[in-house]
Formats: structure tokens, sequence, C-alpha cells
């Protein structure tokens, strides 16, 4: 099988200029390049292109999809909204990487996973995924602490070394872990965060709060009013030249403070985790056999009770059950003569209820005598279980 690579980038901040698609264009003649995007795949040949440099320059969100198991996305933020201190926690091994340019923050998250299956939604998870920036911007870090299951997992699948599992704590802990939002689910997705590893940690996550009510004109104006000449000015000249999407985030966060980021200390060790993910795996397993076997049991008796009225039926019906199976021989069809042995399994299973086998293996070798032209229904006969 050939190799597949899938690149897309999103300018969501600013589109890019002429002179910009220009310079991208440079790295491929058969991208689908907009103002907005770039899109391309890979089934021979590699990008020319360093991803990480284009996301520096030009984009706020990259998605890199392999058919060897990589899922990567990189997240570009304002560094003034989203600093680095507060992401390094969440950063384990190369799984998970930050860094920053003089304007921005920028975020890697990989999964890598060679044996697992190919995910044909995997690279439609951008349009969903880039909704964890402005969650991020607004203090919720659920999608960095998703990003550190991930790695966590990759981690233990890599090295088995328990002393080393005891000694890594836990970063701080989101509140609303038990309840993702849609970006932070197809981020969980696309990172493959697994669902026992994601429960176990959400034991430790407060309830997420209730976003509060957008600030009123009553409540603003004193605070605007109360700004520095010198800052209200530098607001305005930022309004005026009109590329700043970010300028009402940062007034706010002026006027109101930054919201601080709801979490809870981490506790615990990475090895308490992913011992309990393996506990609660295994449960779950355990209860999904057990389900298992009950609904088939359940499905056994209700084919037994079925049968059982079948026969009864059967039963009644006499002389006219053995007219039934003589007209469905005579119709010389396969799926006629497969419901006439059938018919005979019934027949065969009533007589030896009632002590009546011996006339019943009588009945039998006539209907063989009387069709033994017909080779397809005596071989239907051989193979049904029947008396000979």
């Amino acid at each position: 099988m050939s190799e597949y690579q899938y690149y897309e980038f999103v300018a969501v901040d600013r589109p890019l200029d002429s002179a910009q698609q220009a310079q991208v264009r440079a790295l491929s003649t058969r991208a689908r390049i907009t103002a907005t995007s770039f899109t391309n795949d890979y089934q021979w040949g590699n990008f020319r292109g360093d991803p990480r440099r284009l996301v520096e320059l030009y984009y706020d969100a990259h998605l890199y999809v392999t058919n060897w198991g990589t899922h990567q996305v990189m997240l570009r933020l304002p560094k003034k909204l989203l600093d680095l201190r507060t992401v390094q926690p969440y950063l384990l091994d190369e799984h998970t990487e930050a860094w920053t340019t003089g304007t921005h923050l920028i975020v890697d998250l990989r999964s890598d996973d060679e044996g697992g299956d190919w995910d044909e939604t995997a690279e439609d998870a951008l349009a969903v995924i880039v909704g964890v920036r402005a969650e991020l911007t607004g203090g919720d870090l659920r999608a960095l602490y998703l990003a550190w299951l991930s790695a966590l997992a990759a981690w233990e699948r890599e090295d088995d070394d328990e002393e080393e599992f005891r000694s890594v704590l836990e970063p701080p802990v989101p509140a609303g872990l038990a309840e993702l939002t849609a970006p932070q689910r197809a981020l969980a997705d696309f990172l493959r965060v697994d669902p026992d590893l994601l429960a176990v940690a959400a034991e430790a996550s407060a309830a997420a709060a209730a976003q509060p009510p957008p600030s009123t004109k009553r409540e603003l104006a004193p605070l605007v009013a109360a700004l520095p000449e010198k800052d209200k000015n530098a607001f305005l000249l930022r309004l005026a030249l009109g590329q700043d999407p970010h300028l009402s985030t940062d007034l706010l966060h002026r006027l109101l403070g930054a919201p601080a980021p709801a979490t809870l200390p981490g506790r615990r060790s990475a090895a308490l985790l992913l011992d309990a993910a393996h506990k609660r795996r295994e449960n779950r397993k355990q209860h999904a056999l057990r389900q298992a076997a009950q609904e088939a049991a359940r499905r056994e008796r209700a084919e037994a009770a079925v049968r059982e009225q079948r026969l009864a039926s059967l039963a009644e019906q006499g002389e006219a059950a053995w007219q039934r199976v003589e007209s469905l021989i005579d119709a010389k069809r396969a799926a006629e003569y497969d419901m006439a042995v059938a018919l005979l399994q019934d027949l065969h299973e009533i007589s030896t209820r009632a002590g009546l086998s011996q006339e019943f293996g009588s009945r039998l070798h006539l209907l063989r005598e009387q069709h033994y032209r017909k080779p397809a229904f005596i071989r239907r006969l051989d193979h049904g279980n029947l008396p000979r």
C-alpha cells in the first residue's frame, strides 16, 4: 500500500494576502489554496514546506494525518491571551510541545498508532477542533489535559518503567472533564484519548462552571472611563487599524481581568491513573461479557419457546404435515428441498418425544425410495441429521 499524507492549514484571525498566498503556492502546485486555507494530500512524495514555519508565519491551525497512524494538530494563539508558563505543565515528551514567537504561542499535539485502524473521519476533524483555540484563550484548559492523557497513553505503550510512572504527577486538573465541549470531544477522538483513562481522570475534575452573563453597559462604562488615556488611545488605534480579531477579548481582560483557569492541583501519579484505567477497562469488558451472555441466553430461551410453539402446532396437523413434505419435494427446487428437510427434522423431534421413532424411520425410508432419483434432495437428507 502506498503512503498517504494529508495536510490542512487554516487562517482564522487574519486571511493571507495575495503575496502570502503566492509564497505558499511556491511550496505546492497541487494544493487547494485560498485566503484562509491550504489543503493537499500526497500519495507519492512529500510536502516541501515546514508546517511549523507556516503556522508561525501565516496559519492559526494545522492538521496532519497519515495512513501509518500519525495524527497531529497545531494551534496558534496570541501569547498575551495564553502564556507558555500555563501550558508547560501539560507538555509530555514529543507528543505535546509548545513554543513562542514574538507574538504567538504555538502548541503541537500528536498521536501515533501504527497498528490502529484507518480513521476515515480524521481528515475532517480540524473544522471542529479549531474551536479549542477560543476555549483556551478563555481560560478553559481541558484541551491541554486531554493532550496530556493522550501522551501518557503513548508513553505507556513505548515504555514500562513503573518507577518512572510513579514519579510523574498529573498536571492541574481542569473542571468539566466529564462533560466535554464539541471541539474538545473532537480533539479527544483525534488524539485517540483512551475513554477509560479519561473517565478515571474526570473523577478528580470539578463540574464545569456555568458561563457568566455578558457584562452590561452599566458595568463596563465606569471601567472604561477609568482607563488611562494612553491605554484608551492604544485600544482605539487598534480598532481603527481593524486588524486585531482579539481586540474585544483583550479589552475585556484589561477591564475585568483575565479569567483564571478553573483547575485543581494535580495530585495523582501517572502510575495511579494508568492502573485505575486498566482496572476500569477490565471491569467494563467483564460487564460487557456478562451482558452478552445474558442476551444470548435470553435469545436462546425465546427461540426455544418459538420452536416449541411450532412443534405443538405441527403435531396437531398429523398426516397433513407429511403431505406438505411431499408437495415441497415435488416442487423440485432447492429452496423447497431445504424447507422439506427442515419440516422432516421437526417431525423427527415430535416422533422421538412421542416414542414413535421406529414409525418415523419407516416413513422416511419409504420417502427415500420414492425420491431416489432426486439427488439434490437426497443429499440434503443425508446432511440433515436424520435417521438413515
